[in-house]
C-alpha cells in the first residue's frame, strides 16, 4: 500500500487533469462515501428511536374499512 501526502488544492488540480470518465469515477466515489455516511447516520437515528407498537392485521383491516367508508361518503 502506498501513502501520499497531498493538499486539497493538489488533489483538486490533479482531478481536473483527469479524463471526463475518470473524473466521473472520482465524483461517484465521493458521492458513495457521503451517501454511506448519511445512511449510517439514518440507521443510527432509527435504532435510537423507541420501538413502534406492533400493528395487527385487525388494525390494518379497520383502517382499510374506515378509508373505504370515507371514500364512499365523498361520492
Amino acid at each position: 500500500m502506498i501513502e501520499l501526502s497531498v493538499t486539497l488544492e493538489q488533489l483538486i488540480t490533479t482531478v481536473k487533469q483527469l479524463q471526463p470518465c475518470d473524473r466521473a469515477k472520482v465524483a461517484k466515489a465521493l458521492i458513495d462515501v457521503e451517501l454511506k455516511s448519511e445512511l449510517a447516520d439514518l440507521v443510527r437515528e432509527l435504532y435510537n428511536q423507541n420501538p413502534v407498537v406492533e400493528v395487527t392485521d385487525s388494525d390494518i383491516m379497520q383502517e382499510i374499512k374506515a378509508m373505504r367508508d370515507r371514500t364512499r361518503n365523498q361520492r
